[in-house]
């Protein structure tokens, strides 16, 4: 089977190196090397400069070029012990903190690297965690620590800008290292300590680099734990703070907290490596594709904060809201409820008409109906799963939907009740006016403004049912017996066949335009060319090769068990990978077929 291609895999590679990934909110590693547990790269955001901003060892820190930020460096006896010669075993604990085990000779190596996330350890940090035994029969001098250079800063909005200013690392009070740029004022500090006393060396150079270093013997048959911090700040002095907290907190008590809360994020479908693929994407989802800003502590929707994400930290109305915030939403009522309403304040001044920068500038023009109609539809997906319907009351929320309205009114046309738009979801204009999956949406979304309007707006209120009536008269091609929906129309006579894999006709199930048993829609399900789009082969578990799709889901092996956009036949990512908010919606879209249609492999 030959899959069509619609995106060139070669414009958004995916990295060489298999990167182990975490993080929480604040604070990304989207680059552990699997090979030897290095961290090469440190992300946050910052609202100010509307970009992520990145730590690395080196520029080509992506393609695991260059040397690491920061490096556990391990010597018995003063011999180096390379966990990459030894061999080193990965596992993912709940699903999203990495974890290593490496024997070298008698010495057994266990690691976990994870970001403090819950109640009370919601810290700009990370851990780096490091257990010993010794399975010898006499003790030996054990040196564990962190090295690294800090050769490349950078901001990236979707691509990377170096930064201008010299690096810089110095020490400060209590073992602590500081990486940060000589410009003032700086907009990220990152700081670095052991937990207990070290010894620090710097090296001074264009690309500076630092050794904390831990020495202690370790008898026969014994065990030691060993940790180090690595802290984010605005800039040196909140770095040092925060590193500081992180010491009198302790790793222990942080990673307790850690994984009880991300205990609380895991979905269960009763089958295992539905389970698997299901809790990855989310985690995803929920720690990439939202973020807190290091400047102001808010919480930002982004397409992804993965550095080799082709569209960035950017965000569309209807990636945010229909693809992250569901799956958000599956783990977590509140901050999906509270991303809802962020979402309203930065970007619901102009519904659906573009790409935004994080903070909600318009980045790209491109009105879609999709993501005018973006904020009723999540509003209403938000009250039929949790039964809060006091959110409509929230005044930001109500001034945002009454702005959808008021937008989709203008796009009616004249005579019909269809709707116009300007791009298709795919990021090209669309080849005819009125398109199918996009007056699908709005049909969902008048619905739920005619129950969340008050009275005297919601008469005026265009019935969704006679949308939904005029996508069967308006879009059917071909003879009764044997027609099938049309992607577009110009309301006179002309239309296109071609589906836009992003806003599929598949996918209309999902917003109760059709019924899945419905001849008309099963015959266009059949009719629509299988493709190398990963978004539209998550549409097809609505069709009527679910059970299929659901199976080729499950084995597929994607990026890293990750969403791409771009995959083969098998499964495995080709290019445009990294992306969190696509991550939400495989997430999202396996869980609600398993449990509203009871779907199985």
């Amino acid at each position: 089977m030959t899959l069509q291609s619609s995106l060139d895999p070669a414009l958004a590679p995916l990295p060489s190196v298999p990167w182990q990934v975490t993080g929480n909110h604040w604070l990304s590693l989207p680059c552990i090397h699997p090979h030897d547990g290095a961290i090469h790269a440190v992300g946050l955001l910052h609202r100010g400069a509307r970009s992520a901003v990145e730590f690395a060892g080196a520029a080509g820190f992506v393609q695991g070029e260059g040397p690491a930020l920061a490096r556990p460096v391990i010597r018995v006896d003063g011999a180096p012990v390379e966990l990459a010669r030894a061999g080193i075993a990965w596992e993912r604990a709940l699903h999203w903190l990495p974890t290593f085990t490496s024997i070298a000779g008698d010495l057994v190596v266990r690691g976990t690297v994870f970001a403090p996330f819950g109640q009370d350890a919601d810290i700009a940090g990370a851990v780096y965690t490091l257990a010993f035994e010794n399975r010898g029969k006499r003790p030996v001098q054990l040196e564990v620590g962190l090295e690294g250079t800090l050769g490349h800063r950078q901001l990236r909005v979707r691509t990377p800008r170096p930064a201008e200013d010299a690096h810089r690392i110095r020490e400060a009070a209590g073992g602590v290292v500081i990486l940060d740029g000589v410009a003032v004022p700086g907009i990220a500090a990152l700081a670095l300590a052991a937990d207990g006393d070290a010894r620090v060396a710097l090296t001074e150079a264009a690309t500076p680099s630092y050794a904390i270093t831990r020495t202690l013997t370790l008898g026969a048959g014994e065990r030691t734990e060993q940790a180090f911090y690595i802290a984010a700040g605005p800039e040196r002095d909140g770095a040092e703070a925060t590193v500081g907290v992180m010491r009198r907190r302790g790793w222990r008590a942080l990673l307790t907290i850690t994984r009880d809360a991300l205990r609380l994020l895991e979905q269960s479908t009763g089958m295992d490596s539905l389970d698997a693929l299901i809790n990855r994407n989310l985690c995803f989802a929920y720690f990439y594709g939202v973020g807190r800003a290091l400047d102001d502590a808010q919480y930002y929707l982004v397409r992804s904060r993965a550095p080799w994400c082709a569209w960035g930290v950017t965000v569309r109305d209807w990636e945010a809201l229909a693809w992250t915030v569901p799956a958000v939403q599956l783990a977590d009522a509140p901050l999906a409820r509270e991303l809802i309403l962020r979402a309203c304040e930065l970007h619901g001044y102009a519904p659906g008409r573009g790409v935004h920068y994080l903070d909600g500038t318009l980045f790209e023009p491109g009105f879609t109906l999709e993501g005018c109609a973006s904020y009723a539809v999540a509003t209403e997906r938000y009250i039929r799963e949790t039964g809060d319907d006091q959110i409509v009351e929230e005044p930001i929320l109500a001034d945002t939907l009454y702005a959808t309205s008021d937008d989709l009114a203008a796009r009616r046309d004249e005579q019909h009740p269809l709707y116009h738009t300007e791009v298709t979801l795919d990021r090209r204009p669309a080849a005819q006016p009125f398109t199918l999956h996009g007056n699908a949406v709005v049909a969902y979304a008048l619905d739920a403004l005619s129950r969340t309007l008050d009275e005297e707006a919601a008469a005026d209120i265009q019935n969704a049912a006679a949308v939904r009536a005029a996508l069967r008269r308006h879009f059917s091609v071909g003879s009764e017996a044997k027609a099938t929906l049309a992607a577009a129309t110009d309301l006179g006579g002309k239309h296109d066949l071609d589906d836009d894999p992003v806003g599929s006709a598949l996918w209309l199930p999902m917003w109760e335009g059709i019924e899945r048993s419905d001849s008309l829609y099963r015959r266009t399900a059949k009719r629509l060319p299988e493709t190398d789009r990963l978004v539209m082969k998550i549409a097809r578990l609505f069709g009527p090769e679910a059970g299929e799709t659901l199976e080729w889901l499950r084995v597929a092996p994607l990026y890293q068990g990750l969403a791409a956009e771009s995959v083969d036949e098998q499964g495995a990512a080709l290019g445009y990978g990294g992306d969190a908010a696509l991550s939400g919606l495989l997430a999202y879209a396996v869980w609600y077929t398993v449990h509203a249609y009871g779907l199985r492999p």
